[in-house]
């Protein structure tokens, strides 16, 4: 990709907007991180901005943008739609400066995320929920905002909200006694990696800096390949703080000239980052978050001996969740898989499946009739979890040997989706 300064986003506007951000945020720590630094042979530094005062970096361009309004604007009111981590930045920052915020959110808005919203932005804001899809609450605050003449302030494509990102790469490089040798950040829309991208390239040209999406969708990649902002047909919402159908034109802009590579992560290996980041470090990061430390294997062999550093990029992860998280991770790692089988008509059939199919370090973690009536002639669903990856081949040859007719749910994306 070709490298240069931005012009659209420079040095002054990110060292205002570091002075205007004293107001509102904390300096998140940089810290050395042992496990993983063991585990690629470098040093891993984790940008902790988990840590922020909305558990997310989104109140920096937030509260830089909307600081920056004139007074008529402030007066007229200004609006956001979001599901997530925008919403809070946007709230906290309409709090601490005393101006009316109208946030839409789609009414399937989990009622947590609301009672957020609510508490950051106080008696400054509304919350409407509307529609049922992001899409749906996009429209009405672009409807509010032609017919009140209010603002509206975008998640990530504006250059006061990509200043106000870039706040992360000035702390970071001002918090290391020597240049970063990668810096890992998280694209969804591009407003992060263009403000981290932009100050770092500005100071340390030679530092490499890589943005990561996730697989399910890859729209900076994608805008990247067609050379032009493209909109994504259908994407995994998954990792929802980075599920973005279409980057910003000028995220894409800055993106396109400051970022070395990107990088797409498969969600199931964003999930494995989460439950290590929490087993190893005791740290609760978000999918989004995730994804600069899932990368890392995919640049295993470049990093080692190097300076390395991950922006973790928020912490707002519904414990409600973790199930899911743990599935997919799974799921990716190997360790579960998922069948129909056919058991043989006999008495007998099933505990005999279970003495001499299953592996002595295998355990069945679901079964159940796919027929409601007459059971016993229909196929079961079957899920079996592995101890070790290499145990799958051996349990599929005993299948085999003992003449099970099964379908492997996992390598059909259709029927799992059906049935799991």
């Amino acid at each position: 990709m070709p490298q240069g300064e931005n012009p659209t986003v420079g040095m002054e506007d990110i060292i205002r907007a570091h002075h205007v951000l004293k107001e509102v945020i904390v300096r998140t720590p940089l810290q050395l991180d042992p496990a993983l630094s063991a585990r690629y042979d470098c040093q891993v530094y984790l940008k902790r901005e988990d840590l922020q005062v909305v558990r997310s970096f989104k109140i920096r361009g937030s509260y830089n943008m909307i600081r920056n309004l004139t007074e008529e604007q402030r007066e007229r009111g200004i609006v956001c739609a979001s599901a997530g981590n925008h919403a809070q930045g946007f709230a906290l920052s309409c709090h601490a400066l005393g101006i009316r915020g109208h946030i839409y959110m789609p009414s399937t808005t989990p009622n947590q995320k609301v009672r957020q919203v609510k508490r950051f932005g106080g008696s400054d804001v509304e919350v409407i929920l509307t529609g049922d899809t992001y899409d749906d609450a996009f429209a009405e605050a672009m409807k509010a905002c032609h017919e009140h003449g209010m603002t509206f302030v975008h998640p990530f494509d504006d250059p006061k909200i990509v200043a106000g990102n870039g706040t992360i790469g000035m702390e970071i490089m001002e918090g290391l006694s020597t240049p970063a040798d990668y810096v890992f950040v998280t694209i969804g829309g591009g407003g992060l990696a263009a403000g981290v991208g932009s100050y770092v390239k500005m100071v340390s040209p030679q530092t490499k800096v890589i943005g990561v999406e996730p697989l399910g969708a890859a729209s900076m990649s994608e805008a990247l390949r067609e050379k032009q902002v493209v909109t994504l047909e259908t994407i995994d919402k998954f990792v929802d703080g980075a599920a973005v159908k279409r980057v910003g034109d000028l995220t894409y802009q800055i993106c396109s000239a400051v970022l070395d590579d990107v990088l797409m992560v498969p969600e199931g290996k964003a999930c494995t980052s989460i439950l290590e980041l929490y087993n190893d470090n005791a740290i609760v990061v978000e999918p989004a978050g995730a994804l600069p430390v899932a990368a890392l294997d995919l640049y295993r062999e470049e990093l080692r001996g190097k300076t390395v550093v991950c922006v973790i990029s928020g912490g707002n992860n519904d414990i409600d969740r973790m199930q899911e998280i743990k599935e997919r991770s799974l799921i990716y790692e190997g360790l579960k898989h998922y069948f129909l089988i056919n058991f043989p008509q006999r008495a007998g059939a099933l505990r005999e499946f279970l003495q001499d199919v299953l592996g002595p370090n295998d355990d069945i973690a679901r079964f159940e009739y796919t027929k409601k009536h007459n059971k016993e002639n229909g196929p079961a669903l079957v899920g079996i979890e592995l101890s070790y990856q290499e145990d799958y081949m051996p349990l599929i040859e005993r299948m085999r040997a003992k003449g099970i007719a099964f379908t492997e749910l996992n390598r059909d994306l259709n029927l799992f989706n059906l049935l799991i």
